[in-house]
């Protein structure tokens, strides 16, 4: 056996079982291992023997309640009687609880020669303790202990006891029974003293990690559901800035390759290419813009500057068109709607929302105005909103 035991070993848990193997059947009690004295790495086996059975306190007065002397094997305890075991073969020590400390016991159970201790719980209805399984733990230096002790319930002592009494077994002129002790040692159970102190650390740290994670995961998610599709945001239609007007593409062309032959068209003569950009807005895409005509052109195409960097749009700038009509630059206003919010810097539409289209048809403001006046002409962004036509009418 290894008597080279520390508190560590006996951090984990452990049970242990009393086998009396002389016995048909045998007979078996549970038992808990001492937390102090050599590990029961291998089975034990030996003949039992009570301690009263051949010793007695060394006090000059001793104080026996019954004919036997107590069975608590609390020192100082000398030989009495004709009988004792040898210290050469292997036995093992009986003895109760009460009267003094457990690793008392073992060491003096040590010092008579015994190979293990046994100790037997103490009467419930005198000490007024459960009849149940302890550790016996030593509250000083047990480092000298080197012999295993366990421990089993009263009714289980009384038992045990009782059988040695009545066995017709005896070794050295004393009744004995052959003992097996042998333990199981758990490294995972859940009272181990390591195992609990760990869990008490990092329950909290792990409870903050979960629920700074939830937290994370529901803010991506919300700042996702702010942001606009890039699929959505690069089918809005965009613009280029020729200096003079605006050349229209729609959101399914590649901004880069349009851009690209803009600029050759553009920048290759000073003055010509600037008149043939001219005549080929005012030809070739009859979308754009004619600055001859700025009393006709909507509102959103006098936007001249862009709200996000505040600079004005200038010749080749190729800027997004918003539902709602307000225009920036292409890449400022892409990463703000991808990367940002899915509203307009300015006035804070949404641009996946459908924005509701004005109704211009002269017959629809026809319709809306009395028969008895004249037809008003369309209403356009020069129109004032009060007309002085009823009193022009009434004079």
């Amino acid at each position: 056996m290894n008597s080279d035991k520390g508190w560590w070993g006996w951090a984990w848990g452990a049970e242990s079982t009393v086998t009396v193997v002389d016995r048909s059947p045998v007979v078996s009690f549970s038992s808990r291992p001492a937390a102090f004295g050599t590990e029961i790495s291998s089975p034990i086996l030996g003949y039992v023997l009570p301690l009263s059975s051949f010793t007695k306190p060394c006090s000059s007065t001793p104080d026996f309640s019954s004919d036997s002397p107590p069975n608590t094997g609390c020192p100082d305890l000398c030989l009495h009687g004709p009988n004792a075991p040898d210290p050469s073969e292997s036995w093992i020590a009986l003895v109760q609880r009460g009267k003094c400390e457990f690793v008392n016991k073992v060491r003096e159970a040590q010092r008579l020669g015994a190979r293990a201790v046994v100790v037997g719980g103490d009467d419930p209805e005198i000490s007024g303790y459960p009849d149940t399984l302890v550790n016996m733990y030593s509250p000083e230096d047990a480092s000298d202990v080197q012999i295993a002790a366990t421990f089993i319930k009263y009714s289980d002592y009384t038992e045990l006891y009782r059988l040695i009494s009545t066995s017709n077994t005896s070794h050295a002129g004393l009744r004995t029974l052959s003992l097996l002790i042998t333990a199981e040692y758990s490294a995972w159970e859940w009272y181990s003293p390591i195992i609990t102190f760990i869990i008490i650390l990092l329950l909290p740290s792990i409870l903050t990690f979960i629920t700074l994670l939830i937290h994370r995961i529901r803010a991506a998610r919300a700042a996702q559901r702010d942001r606009a599709p890039e699929e959505f945001v690069h089918s809005l239609p965009w613009r280029v800035w020729t200096g003079s007007g605006w050349e229209k593409h729609e959101g399914t062309e590649d901004a880069n390759a349009a851009v690209n032959s803009f600029d050759v068209d553009i920048e290759g003569s000073p003055r010509s290419s600037v008149e043939g950009v001219q005549d080929l807005s005012e030809t070739s895409h009859p979308s754009s813009s004619n600055p001859n005509q700025e009393s006709s052109q909507p509102w959103f195409e006098s936007q001249t500057e862009c709200a996000i960097c505040l600079c004005d749009f200038e010749k080749g700038d190729k800027v997004r068109v918003l539902p709602c009509h307000h225009l920036f630059h292409m890449h400022e206003v892409d990463e703000w709607l991808i990367q940002r919010k899915k509203l307009c810097p300015v006035c804070k539409a949404d641009v996946t929302v459908p924005q509701p289209r004005p109704s211009n048809s002269p017959v629809t403001e026809i319709s809306r105005v009395p028969s008895s006046q004249p037809p008003s002409e369309e209403a356009t962004e020069t129109t004032p909103l009060l007309s002085n036509s009823r009193s022009l009418n009434e004079e």
